[in-house]
C-alpha cells in the first residue's frame, strides 16, 4: 500500500515548537501517549497491520534540507541549532505499539524519550484517518470537482465574513491531497481581491511551504498535563507560561489555557504572563461563558482586553466562527483555528473522531512515572486516568 506521509513537515508547527521546549526544559523527561477514538470505532480486521506497515515507512521519512531551510526562514524564533537536530532525527517505529482486539477497536501507544516521541502525535492520527476513508470506500465518494467548489464557496463565506482564519485540520484530515488542495483554494481566493477577512496559514508545515503561506502553531495541552505532575495542578499553567516565555523570549505568545479548567488558570494568572502572551486560546467550553470571563480577567489585571487577541479552535464550523466573531464586536481580537470542517467536511463522509494524547510521564529515567490526565472546559473531552480524573476534579471544583 502506498504511504501516506511522505514529508517530515508534513506535520502540525506545534509539534516542533513543543520538542524545541522539551529539549530546552525537559530533555530527560520519558513519556507514554495513547490513542483515543471517541466514537468507539471498530475497525475492519487486520487494520493494524496495514497501520504497522505505514508507521515502519516513517523510519525513511527524514527532513530535507528544503524543509530545513524554510523553517529557518519561517520559524525565526528557533536557533539554527535546532535545524540541524531535525536533519539528524529519525522516527523510530519500536517506539509504537499497535494492537486491535477481537471487536477490532484499535490499541496504540507511544513510548519513548518525550522530545522524539511527539513526532508521533499527527502521522498516527492523518494515516488512521486517510487509511480508514480508504478502506471504507470513502475515496470512491469523493467528487473532486465538488469539492473543489464547495471550498471556493466556503472561503468565500470566511473571508467575506471578516473573519481571521487558518487551517488546523492535519489530524483528521479526509487525505493529504484533500488538505493540500483546501489550502490551495483558501490561498487563491484570498488572493484574487481584497477581502474584509484574514487568511492566516496552516498549522501544516509543509503545505505552508508549498503554498507560500504562513505556519501556524504555538503550543498543545501534553506541555501543561506533564508540568502538573512536576509542580501541581494549580500551579502548572503559571509555570508552563513562565518556562514557555523563557524559552521564547516572548514569541509564540497564544496560551492554550483550557488543560484543567478556567477555574484553575484564571486563578493565578499574574498581570506580568497577561501581559507577556499575546492572547489565548479557547479550545473547549461555551465560547460566548469563555470570552465573557476572559474580557472580565483582562479588565481585572488593568489590560483592554481589545488589545489580545483569542483563538477559537473548539470543533467550529464556519457558522459557527460567523456567530462569533459577531459576539467579539471588536472586544477582542478574534482569530480561528477550524480543523475537520476544513479538512473532512466531504459530501457523504463522516469524519474521524480520534486523538493521541499524553497518559503517563517522568521527568528522567531515573523517576517513577506518574499518570498525565487532560479534563478541559468539556467533559467529553476528559481524557487520562479515570480515578485521577475525578479526584483533581473534586480538587479544583467546577
Amino acid at each position: 500500500m502506498r504511504p501516506y506521509v511522505t514529508h517530515f513537515t508534513d506535520n502540525d508547527l506545534y509539534t516542533f515548537t513543543c520538542q524545541y521546549y522539551i529539549l530546552m526544559k525537559y530533555p530527560r523527561a520519558e513519556v507514554e501517549y495513547t490513542f483515543f477514538d471517541r466514537n468507539g470505532t471498530r475497525y475492519p480486521k487486520g487494520f493494524d497491520k496495514l497501520l504497522r506497515e505505514q508507521l515502519d515507512h516513517m523510519a525513511e521519512v527524514v527532513c530535507t534540507q528544503e524543509e530545513a531551510d524554510y523553517m529557518r526562514d519561517a520559524c525565526y524564533f528557533l536557533p539554527l541549532w535546532y535545524f540541524t537536530f531535525l536533519k539528524g532525527y529519525r522516527f523510530n517505529p519500536k517506539e509504537v505499539s499497535v494492537a486491535q482486539d477481537e471487536e477490532g477497536h484499535l490499541e496504540i501507544t507511544v513510548r519513548g524519550k518525550w522530545f522524539s516521541t511527539i513526532m508521533w502525535e499527527m502521522p498516527i492520527l492523518s494515516t488512521i484517518s486517510e487509511l480508514m476513508h480508504e478502506l471504507r470506500g470513502d475515496f470512491e465518494k469523493y467528487n473532486p470537482v465538488l469539492e473543489r467548489r464547495r471550498a471556493v464557496e466556503k472561503s468565500e463565506r470566511i473571508f467575506g465574513n471578516g473573519l481571521t482564519f487558518g487551517d488546523m485540520g492535519t489530524r483528521r484530515r479526509f487525505s493529504f491531497a484533500h488538505q493540500d488542495m483546501v489550502i490551495g483554494v483558501m490561498k487563491e481566493v484570498y488572493d484574487s481581491r481584497e477581502w474584509p477577512g484574514i487568511f492566516t496559514g496552516t498549522s501544516n508545515v509543509w503545505l505552508a511551504m508549498k503554498h507560500g503561506t504562513k505556519c501556524l502553531g504555538t503550543m498543545s495541552h501534553q506541555l501543561i498535563s506533564f508540568e502538573e505532575i512536576v509542580s501541581g495542578v494549580f500551579e502548572c499553567n503559571f509555570n508552563v507560561m513562565r518556562k514557555f516565555s523563557d524559552v521564547y523570549d516572548g514569541d509564540n505568545g497564544i496560551y492554550l489555557y483550557d488543560c484543567f479548567g478556567d477555574k484553575v488558570f484564571f486563578s493565578n494568572l499574574s498581570k506580568r504572563m497577561a501581559m507577556m502572551y499575546k492572547g489565548l486560546r479557547v479550545d473547549s467550553g461555551d465560547e460566548t461563558e469563555q470570552t465573557e470571563k476572559i474580557i472580565a480577567k483582562y479588565k481585572s489585571l488593568g489590560i483592554d482586553p481589545a488589545t489580545k487577541q483569542v483563538v477559537y479552535s473548539n470543533g467550529l464550523n464556519v457558522d459557527k466562527a460567523i456567530e462569533i466573531h459577531k459576539m467579539c464586536a471588536g472586544r477582542v481580537q478574534d482569530s480561528y483555528g477550524v480543523g475537520t470542517h476544513i479538512t473532512c467536511d466531504i459530501v457523504g463522509v463522516e469524519p474521524m473522531n480520534i486523538v493521541v494524547k499524553l497518559t503517563r510521564g517522568r521527568i528522567t529515567e531515573l523517576r517513577e512515572w506518574h499518570d498525565c490526565i487532560k479534563l478541559s472546559c468539556d467533559k467529553g473531552k476528559t481524557l487520562g486516568n479515570p480515578e485521577k480524573c475525578r479526584y483533581i476534579q473534586s480538587v479544583v471544583g467546577d
